[in-house]
């Protein structure tokens, strides 16, 4: 089983279309391992047992018959709890939602059953995606398989967990303003937010529409295009889709190289508040990339210092909106229901014990920015932000193929360090934010471990919109050149569990 879960979703893929292997005894062995270290980890807030074997069972019954299979059947995956899944609760990590059972399937949920990938349950996550640490899910954190005691990012906290446990070789994450990325960076996995509208967002329950993208979450950047691949394309129920062809990401991850590529390093990612082992690990990717044979230039983005700010009037402004349907009258949570209270009072009743504390504070701030009298001086305002913001990246892809940057100014914190001070739980969102301002394609990958704590550090990559492949060309190369240098992935070094 050891061996089993260590394979790579590529390796798992090509082992059950031979038939050296079936997708049940796959299955068995992940769901196993659940059962041996997720009580420690706490990345799953459901584990779908039956279901993910009747399809395994149904994906060896296809093989059996000669039926031709998905690029990743029989591979097992993590599912984000954000996405809606047929008859499998969604809780969105919070009490309001705590039991409910969707009665469709996400289209992300959909097109992984159609490519016979087997959805072995959901993961924890901060409640409605808000959070940089997966410590506001309702139901307690998920621990970091590198150090249990420490963080494992967020709100996509459980997903990469179950990635860096070994409980799944895929999972999906979502990322509103670096929730996929940020956790794939202190757990030492690949994460990729990719372009706005690439991925649908039917079925994802919504914290910030403008902004939420999902996206795949793998230990391998081969494995994270061939997820990408799987769910990404043209959705004609979500609005926002783009429709056009999917980028070659699986082409691009298979011959991965940056030879004549001009690679910018944003200057405004850096200085104060940065660890010191983050940026030693940072200076030696930019070193290996000009070894690789890219031209490195520095960039300037002036307007990247002010992205927080946008970002944390844009995404409470747009939640405050979202939110607003959970009303105790349609579905989930109901409190003070007895006969003799209102409807108006009922709804306030049930917000007030449905809801964690940071999904309050977001709704409270996004109400009063758009609110009358101050939502040109607030919401008004981060919207022309975001423009400029947009604008310095397309000067940018001027002048570069892409840019990078670490992924987080840290790596991992302890549990429980920053829960007190929202301000600097923000900061962790610093380098990812600029990209879910403007729709743009943005990877995370490992590029070593910090000296000072050996926890791992992430090497942010950043696409135009639409250019997601050149994510996965670059990626694909530093991985390479790093497990050469090392002789094996980084992921291997995770301390067992």
């Amino acid at each position: 089983m050891t061996d089993l879960i260590r394979l790579t979703a590529a390796e798992i893929a090509a082992k059950v279309a031979s038939g050296e292997l079936t997708a049940v005894e796959v299955t068995e062995a992940h769901l196993a391992r659940i059962e041996a270290v997720d009580e420690k980890v706490h990345a799953f807030l459901h584990v779908d047992r039956e279901g993910a074997l009747a399809q395994a069972r149904a994906v060896d019954e296809k093989r059996a018959r000669g039926e031709e299979l998905g690029p990743l059947a029989g591979v097992p995956l993590a599912l984000k709890d954000i996405f809606t899944t047929k008859g499998i609760p969604t809780t969105v990590g919070s009490k309001i939602l705590e039991g409910w059972i969707p009665p469709y399937d996400a289209t992300v949920t959909q097109r992984l059953r159609d490519a016979d990938v087997i959805v072995l349950g959901k993961t924890n996550m901060d409640e409605f995606a808000m959070g940089s640490s997966t410590e506001n899910s309702a139901y307690g954190p998920t621990g970091n398989p590198w150090d249990l005691t420490r963080i494992p990012g967020g709100s996509g906290g459980g997903s990469s967990a179950s990635l860096a446990s070994f409980q799944a070789p895929l999972a999906i994450g979502t990322d509103t303003g670096g929730s996929i990325r940020q956790p794939a960076a202190v757990t030492g996995t690949v994460g990729v937010k990719p372009t706005y509208g690439g991925v649908s967002r039917y079925g994802m329950v919504a914290f910030s529409s403008s902004l939420d993208q999902g996206g795949p979450c793998a230990r391998t950047v081969l494995d994270a295009a061939l997820l990408h691949e799987v769910i990404a394309g043209h959705d004609p129920l979500d609005s926002t889709s783009i429709d056009a062809p999917v980028p070659a990401v699986v082409e691009a991850a298979r011959n991965g190289s940056v030879r004549g590529m001009r690679v910018g390093v944003v200057k405004e990612f850096a200085g104060e508040g940065y660890q010191a082992g983050v940026m030693q690990r940072f200076a030696e990717s930019v070193e290996l990339l000009r070894e690789l044979g890219a031209e490195i230039v520095e960039i300037s983005c002036p307007s990247f210092d002010k992205a927080l700010a946008a970002y944390y009037l844009i995404a409470p402004s747009e939640c405050s909106s979202n939110l607003a349907r959970f009303d105790a009258m349609r579905y989930g949570l109901r409190a003070g229901d007895d006969g003799t209270k209102s409807a108006e009072e009922v709804t306030a009743l049930t917000r007030a014990e449905g809801f964690g504390a940071e999904v309050k504070r977001r709704i409270m701030l996004g109400t009063y920015a758009l609110s009358s009298g101050y939502y040109d001086a607030y919401y008004g305002s981060a919207q022309k932000v975001r423009t400029l913001i947009t604008q310095d990246f397309e000067k940018a892809f001027e002048q570069v193929d892409v840019l990078i940057s670490p992924t987080t100014p840290t790596t991992a914190f302890p549990i429980g360090e920053r829960a007190d001070d929202p301000m600097a739980m923000y900061l962790a969102d610093l380098c990812t934010i600029p990209s879910n301002l403007a729709g743009n394609a943005a990877m995370s990958l490992p590029c070593g471990l910090a000296p000072e704590d050996g926890l791992p550090v992430g090497l942010q990559i950043i696409a135009p919109a639409m250019a997601d492949d050149r994510l996965y060309r670059v990626g694909a190369a530093v991985e390479a050149a790093l497990t050469e240098r090392w002789g094996h992935p980084l992921i291997e070094e995770a301390p067992s569990l």
